[in-house]
């Protein structure tokens, strides 16, 4: 008899996350499992790629309160869930402000703690065998789902992210069992959350190679991309995080070394203002160009001649994952969890996060071409699919 799994996340958007979600939902075997998923809003690029042996429940309009102007729900009769909301939000800014927050994620996680008492049931006349929680804040897999075992997800590297650990542990601590990602990952979570320690279970992004190499070849970029000098590509949020700001200075080191470099940034966020204002202030105008949001990013990763990811901290990035998948060279910086994300020499180069390390360590790689091919050779032999991952779910249902 075939298991009911239900899986709960915010949207499909183009992140990591949610590509690596994807990627689960195409490696559930739909004899084993029938699969049922609840989006709080149903939108994203990566609507589309829901494979069709997946059951993708109706979107209930009070969880897509969290995402949207709280003038315009309260617009639209969602007077409790908005003041819950933003009774969440005056509470996180307190805690931040005694606590001495500067990259808070607590206003996050008390929009989804405050109003959880007002959302609505998820199936509510339904037990499913297994229940996960995709992304964080895990408030309504554990408060709002029936199920005989629940699963949260963590994605992130927890040494980086300020958060109420009391109120946090507690949240966590209402899961059967606990998804890292990574070892690494596993580490900083536990460095925060020791108490936690005998609910983590060890399962790698798994990711739709199948997704990838089709969009790749979609269509050309050759307009945005010309085929002219070295092309380095860099893809995420633009966020204090992905340390996208430090890349003009990173790419006016690499012109000061006589390397004709062009650096693509492909992403949107908060910091898009700040990096133009370091690109102005590089006189990088015609080095490091912005390409904005994109729906498929696999062309440009396809057409890129090296991709670096210059991240303060990651949890997995799954974009170099992606990176290497279509056999590109990748170079990373060596954030916390650095080590668990590639073979430094074999299938990648970590260097220095400093922005002068960073260039040296980016020209040292550029000017020995059969470095780069070797590397890019070595991506092209291994499996980066991770899908014997899913096995690990079957095995926590038969504990």
């Amino acid at each position: 008899m075939k298991k009911s799994l239900l899986i709960v996340s915010h949207a499909l958007e183009l992140g990591g996350a949610e590509r690596s979600l994807i990627g689960l939902l195409d490696a559930l075997d739909p004899t084993i499992w029938d699969v049922d998923l609840f989006l709080l809003r149903q939108e994203g690029e990566l609507m589309d790629a829901i494979p069709s042996h997946v059951n993708l429940l109706p979107q209930v309009p009070a969880y897509t309160v969290l995402a949207r102007p709280m003038k315009n729900t309260l617009r639209e009769g969602h007077a409790l869930l908005t003041a819950a909301r933003l009774a969440g939000k005056i509470a996180a800014g307190r805690y931040a402000k005694k606590h001495g927050h500067t990259e808070s994620a607590v206003g996050l996680e008390y929009s989804h703690k405050f109003t959880c008492p007002f959302m609505p049931a998820i199936q509510q006349d339904k037990e499913y065998d297994l229940a996960v929680s995709f992304l964080t804040p895990h408030y309504f897999v554990a408060r709002k789902v029936h199920a005989k075992r629940k699963i949260a997800w963590i994605h992130t590297d927890y040494s980086r992210v300020q958060v109420n650990i009391p109120s946090e542990t507690a949240m966590w601590g209402a899961y059967d069992y606990i998804a890292s990602i990574s070892e690494a990952v596993t580490k900083s979570f536990l460095q925060v959350f020791p108490r936690l320690k005998d609910k983590i279970v060890l399962i790698e992004n798994i990711l739709p190679e199948r997704l990838v190499k089709e969009q790749a070849e979609a269509f050309s970029i050759e307009s945005e991309m010309p085929a002219k000098g070295i092309q380095i590509l860099s893809i995420g949020r633009f966020c204090h995080q992905k340390n996208f700001d430090n890349v003009p200075d990173i790419c006016s080191k690499l012109v000061h070394k006589g390397l004709n470099i062009h650096w693509y940034l492909i992403g949107f966020g908060p910091d898009k203002k700040l990096i133009e204002q370091k690109i102005a202030e590089a006189h990088m105008e015609n080095r490091v160009i912005l390409l904005g949001k994109k729906d498929n990013p696999y062309p440009y990763i396809k057409a890129c001649d090296l991709y670096v990811q210059p991240s303060r901290y990651e949890g997995k990035a799954v974009t170099v994952r992606e990176a290497q998948m279509l056999g590109k060279p990748v170079v990373i910086t060596n954030y916390a969890t650095s080590s668990s994300q590639l073979e430094d020499g074999v299938d990648g180069l970590i260097v220095p996060i400093d922005n002068t390390g960073c260039a040296e360590g980016i020209t040292a790689l550029l000017r020995k071409p059969e470095i780069m091919t070797r590397l890019a050779d070595n991506c092209k032999r291994r499996d980066y699919t991770n899908s014997a991952e899913v096995e690990k779910l079957y095995k926590l249902m038969e504990k």
